[in-house]
């Protein structure tokens, strides 16, 4: 079926899941969850069938990595049962007033059909299926060609459970070209796509931004910052720091560049230097960090920046590090190489913290905590269909709310306008 047909469908789906009850989608999930556990050795299969094609075209260890679901069959169950018990969004009044001789709500509503573009991960086949279900929402998925057997088991799964719940099959659906002029086909269709979601690359979100005539809600890339400042507890910076870097390096809100105050650079350089040698991290050094190195003695596993290095996602066990004279050079080297994702500070300054809050325009902002937690299940939304860095409509994970615009009700006693 092409991509124009599949989107037809989704359309002509929006209005039935628009009015469908809480406990039908919700029951749709439980049937999703049901599926996963009763076909988990099928899934697993299919999916070791994709890693072995990607190990095999040699495609790069992070891509691998995020391939792989051998181990989060579980996780991924207990995110759609997170979600199962979240608030159904569609029909909630957020605000209300009364003007002149009119009762005046806004009302949330489902944005229609959201078409989400993404490169391995099958993880989030069945996570935008869930948030879109859950929200009112039609999907149309475009995954990676790397995982195209996983995506399509996944897919058949979710349209059974749908079909279980008696909601529209064609609220969720693949597209299973590998032909990527499908993306540009698909940003295309804006009389039955609503809002385009890609996750990947810069060179993904740049076809999307370059080529749609539908909106795009743009992010995901992660160019991500702490500052440890002169007043930051060195003790505890050094596990917060080691988890932002080395617990999954390969993903977005992962930590690539460590930016550390001059008057406690000598001290704490060496320190973190080593302990993140340990888990294998290679290190990107500025001028002043790499002196501190050398005179250190550190091992032998870094090398000077180059500009482009602080500009760069490197979604592996790579760090720059960079020696900053106060906050506010700080604050100025964030504004120039973050990608708005997520940047924080280390301090047990208060006024610090506030100006750098302030000061730092990202999606998600933190003091004294690892950039890992910008993540849809860790802020209590179950799951999340993106992380934008845009302003409009949402900031950061995605999560139901973030899937839903909202009409303007009005009710009055027979009311004319004089």
């Amino acid at each position: 079926m092409e991509t124009k047909e599949l989107a037809k469908n989704a359309k002509s789906a929006t209005f039935e899941m628009a009015v469908a009850t809480t406990d039908q989608k919700n029951q749709a999930l439980h049937f999703i969850v049901e599926l996963l556990k009763s076909r988990k050795n099928e899934i697993l299969k299919a999916n070791l069938q994709d890693i072995q094609e990607a190990e095999a075209a040699f495609l790069n260890q992070p891509m691998i990595e995020r391939l792989s679901i051998q181990n989060s069959v579980e996780a991924i169950c207990s995110s759609i049962e997170e979600i199962i018990k979240l608030e159904n969004p569609v029909g909630v009044i957020f605000e209300e007033r009364t003007h002149l001789k009119l009762k005046i709500k806004k009302m949330r509503t489902p944005i229609g059909v959201l078409a989400i573009i993404y490169e391995s991960r099958p993880n989030v086949t069945i996570d935008c299926a869930a948030l879109s279900i859950k929200s009112g929402n039609c999907a149309l998925l475009r995954g990676g060609s790397e995982a195209l057997r996983t995506n399509t088991l996944l897919t058949d799964l979710i349209q059974e459970a749908l079909l279980k719940a008696k909601l529209p099959v064609f609220a969720v659906q693949l597209i299973k070209s590998r032909d990527r002029v499908e993306i540009k086909k698909m940003v295309r269709l804006k009389d039955t796509i609503d809002l385009i979601i890609p996750r990947g690359g810069a060179n993904l979100h740049r076809l999307c931004l370059e080529n749609s005539k539908i909106p795009v809600m743009s992010g995901g890339m992660g160019v991500c910052h702490l500052f440890v400042d002169e007043f930051a507890n060195l003790a505890k910076s050094m596990d917060l720091i080691l988890n932002a870097k080395v617990q999954r390096p390969t993903v977005c809100n992962a930590l690539d560049t460590l930016l550390v105050h001059e008057k406690i650079a000598n001290i704490f350089i060496p320190q973190i230097m080593n302990l993140l040698s340990k888990h294998k991290v290679t290190f990107k050094l500025d001028k002043k960090s790499y002196t501190i190195a050398k005179k250190n003695q550190c091992e032998e596993n870094f090398e000077l920046a180059k500009a482009k290095d602080f500009d760069t996602e490197w979604l592996s066990l790579v760090l720059n590090i960079k020696v900053v004279k106060n906050l506010e050079l700080a604050i100025a080297h964030i504004r120039k190489y973050s990608t708005a994702h997520s940047d924080g500070i280390l301090t047990d300054n208060e006024q610090n913290a506030q100006h750098f809050i302030n000061s730092v325009d990202s999606a998600a902002v933190y003091v004294n905590a690892s950039t890992r937690f910008t993540d849809g299940g860790q802020f209590g939304l179950g799951a999340e269909i993106a992380v934008s860095t845009q302003k409009l409509h949402a900031r950061g994970p995605m999560g139901l709310t973030e899937l839903t615009s909202y009409k303007w009700v009005v009710s009055a006693d027979y009311a004319s306008r004089s």
